[in-house]
């Protein structure tokens, strides 16, 4: 449903849009990640996070640094980010949006 986008340890993770946090917290298999809800039921998701630096409910711009990469939970095999984005419900093709 998303990427995984390579990247060293200790590397920020920046919210996409303007949103609030509607889960900060961590899970066996994704470890330390972050839900944001944007504007359009837009939803971004990071997960394998090392650190968390904004709460549920915490309100979040775009740009603004919202975590650590890491390599937590049981389906990482490697500092990433597993970013992925839906709306309406429906998964998003990231790698469209996103400029590499």
């Amino acid at each position: 449903y998303g990427i995984d986008i390579a990247t060293s340890s200790n590397a920020t993770v920046k919210s996409c849009l303007d949103g609030v946090v509607v889960f900060s917290d961590w899970s066996v298999s994704s470890g330390h990640t972050i839900i944001i809800q944007h504007v359009d039921n837009i939803v971004s998701v990071y997960m394998h996070n090392s650190v968390l630096n904004k709460e549920k409910n915490n309100l979040v711009r775009a740009g603004e640094v919202i975590a650590v990469v890491g390599n937590s939970g049981e389906l990482s095999s490697g500092p990433h980010l597993h970013f992925e984005l839906w709306q309406n419900g429906t998964p998003i093709n990231p790698v469209e949006y996103i400029d590499f």
